[in-house]
Order: structure tokens, then C-alpha cells, then sequence
């Protein structure tokens, strides 16, 4: 209780926003960056902390769910392997640099747009009958792209992921939560290594967020697993997202 008081009521309602946050994106193996960064906006979080927290929650809940979807066997190691080597090394590049306000908030807000529309409309939730073989040097570059887009904007880049792999055939859409998961976690790891590179600390109010979004993971990765996605709760977060991004690309 101590622990609580010390938070304003402000940082402990973005708190609870990000737990149902981190319960809508993990149920579909995303780390749900998008999400906090889009509640802390209309909340009134600095800009200048939205980044290390947003990558330093997506390590949290992305670590939990690549965990929880590989053990059930939602993963393609075919896939993940060449993305990922392209996506790493971009992603710490992209977290080390901070752009000026002016540039990050257009960008950023470019991001929340997609991802916003892609829980309105979830542009994979089907995919062509039949797999095709993974061509690795599309996948290497397409990982250098989103990682460092990711690393950039302080995002995991699961949004961008899976509907591409989905929509290239090379990969199931079950296989595609624990891909992009897996994904998630190492981008988020390498994005916000690069950003404390260049920052050299984390918020306080980053352990708050800390323990929402570990509770929320743990219910969404099991409502993901289970096949029991709230689909109506993922188009309110989506339309929240297109109000963040607004908000972003306005102002």
C-alpha cells in the first residue's frame, strides 16, 4: 500500500489502462508498446519517458508470452531466425537515437495509426490455404526494416510483423503469435540497450507499469492460448490508438 501512495493518481490510472492494455495485446502475442505509449500520451506522460518505458514493458510482457506460445508450440524457427538477425542490430541502432520532438512525435504517431487500424480491422486473421518456403534474405531485410522502425519509435515491431509473415504464407496465423513474440522480446531488448546507451536511466513510475503489465500478460497469453480473444475490447484500444496518434501527429 506504502509502494502505491507514492504514485499520483494519474501514473496509477495509466497503470490500470496498461494491465488491460497488456491483457489485449499478449492474448495475440504482441508486446502492446503501441498501447502503453499511446494511454501514457493521453495521460500526460513526458514524451522524453515514453520510449525507455515503453520498450522496457514490451521486454516484460513479450518474455512472458514467447514463453507461454513456444511451450504450446505457436512458433516457426524458419522464420524467426533470419528476421531476427537483421531486426537486433537495427533495432539497438534505432533505440540509441533520439530524434527531436518534431521528427519522433509524426513518426510515432505514423506507428500508433497502423497499429490502431490493425486491432480495428486485424488485417491477418486469415491467411491463403498452403505455406511457401521463406525467402531469408526478404526476411533479413524486412527485419532490418521494423527493427529499426521498433527501436526508433520505442515500439516491439509485432505490429508490422505479423500481418507480413501472415500475408507472405510463411507462416501460420497460430505460429505467427509466438514468431512475433519471440520477436518482440529481442528487438525490445536491443532498442532499449541502445536507448540507455544514450539516456543512462529508467523512470521511477517504469516499476509501477512494471507490475500492471506482468499481471495483464499472464491473463492475455492465457486467454491467447485458449483461443478466447476480446475482439470487442481490441477495437476500443484500437480506436484509442488512432486518438493518440492525432494527438501525435497534431500537435
Amino acid at each position: 500500500m506504502e509502494f502505491l501512495l507514492s504514485f499520483s493518481a494519474k501514473e496509477l490510472l495509466t497503470a490500470t489502462l496498461i494491465f488491460f492494455g497488456a491483457i489485449i495485446y499478449s492474448s495475440v502475442g504482441h508486446g502492446g508498446a503501441s498501447s502503453y505509449i499511446a494511454i501514457m500520451t493521453l495521460l500526460g506522460t513526458p514524451v522524453s519517458l515514453i520510449k525507455p518505458i515503453g520498450l522496457t514493458l514490451n521486454v516484460i510482457v513479450s518474455s512472458i508470452a514467447s514463453f507461454r506460445f513456444i511451450q504450446n508450440k505457436f512458433f516457426n524457427l524458419q522464420v524467426f531466425l533470419p528476421i531476427i538477425f537483421g531486426s537486433v542490430p537495427a533495432a539497438f541502432i534505432g533505440g540509441y537515437i533520439n530524434l527531436p520532438e518534431n521528427l519522433y512525435r509524426p513518426l510515432l504517431g505514423f506507428v500508433l495509426l497502423i497499429a490502431g487500424l490493425q486491432l480495428i480491422f486485424n488485417f491477418f486473421k486469415t491467411s491463403a490455404k498452403g505455406q511457401k518456403r521463406v525467402n531469408p534474405m526478404l526476411a533479413f531485410f524486412t527485419g532490418i526494416i521494423i527493427g529499426f522502425i521498433s527501436g526508433l519509435t520505442g515500439t516491439g515491431g509485432g505490429i508490422f510483423l505479423s500481418p507480413i509473415i501472415v500475408l507472405m504464407r510463411w507462416t501460420t496465423v497460430k505460429a505467427a503469435s509466438g514468431t512475433a513474440a519471440g520477436f518482440i522480446l529481442l528487438n525490445s531488448i536491443a532498442g532499449l540497450l541502445g536507448n540507455l546507451s544514450s539516456v543512462n536511466s529508467l523512470p521511477p513510475v517504469v516499476f509501477l507499469f512494471s507490475i500492471s503489465v506482468f499481471f495483464g500478460v499472464m491473463i492475455g497469453t492465457q486467454l491467447g492460448i485458449k483461443h478466447l480473444n476480446p475482439v470487442g475490447l481490441r477495437k476500443v484500444l484500437g480506436i484509442v490508438l488512432i486518438i493518440a496518434a492525432w494527438k501525435f501527429i497534431l500537435t
